[in-house]
């Protein structure tokens, strides 16, 4: 059976072949990943996986295809993919010294049976010095990381506390993950 990762992560790609699992190909799936008027966090990340997925899957209806989102929610309020230093430093001031929760969509497609599944992580915050903030900022870590920040790089010296999945915030929970595969009969 052919799977196709729906993701041009290589964060995503190297936590699959984590668990041993390499994708016969990858195909990202362009959708427009604005959020929707009074979309929360949660049902953003799911929304936006299992469109992805979709649109994956018109073009390889034979195939098992794999689709994630990862969104950065602080409230009822969505964290962008910061590509802009300022948007990075927003993110960063918001999360500084607070709680935030990171939702990963994970939705799979074989011959149109979607499962999905949503999952949460809890972190908390350090509150940020100047000096840290800035020489975060000045790493380029944050470029196109959901609320600006990467847990398996620098910002990992900056969460006190995580309840949840680790590979959740990185980017594909993978229990979760293994689950759904092994319901639509990939052999993992």
């Amino acid at each position: 059976m052919t799977l196709v990762l729906a993701s041009a992560s290589p964060r995503r790609r190297d936590l699959l072949a984590q668990i041993g699992i390499t994708p016969d190909a990858i195909l990202p799936a362009d959708i427009n990943e604005d959020p929707i008027e009074g979309e929360l966090p949660r049902g953003h990340a799911l929304r936006l996986a299992q469109e992805k997925a979709a649109r994956i899957a018109d073009v390889e209806p034979d195939a098992i295809v794999l689709a994630a989102d990862t969104v950065v929610g602080v409230g009822r309020r969505i964290l962008p993919k910061t590509e802009e230093r300022s948007e990075a430093e927003a993110c960063l001031r918001l999360m500084s010294g607070r709680n935030h929760r990171v939702f990963t969509g994970v939705a799979v497609i074989l011959d149109g049976h979607l499962r999905s599944r949503v999952v949460e992580t809890r972190i908390g915050f350090k509150r940020l010095s100047e000096m840290e903030l800035t020489h975060y900022l000045d790493s380029g870590e944050w470029q196109g990381k959901a609320g600006g920040y990467g847990i398996q790089g620098l910002a990992g010296a900056y969460i006190q506390k995580m309840v949840g999945s680790y590979t959740n915030v990185v980017g594909l929970p993978l229990y979760e993950t293994r689950n759904l595969l092994t319901a639509a009969g990939h052999p993992t």
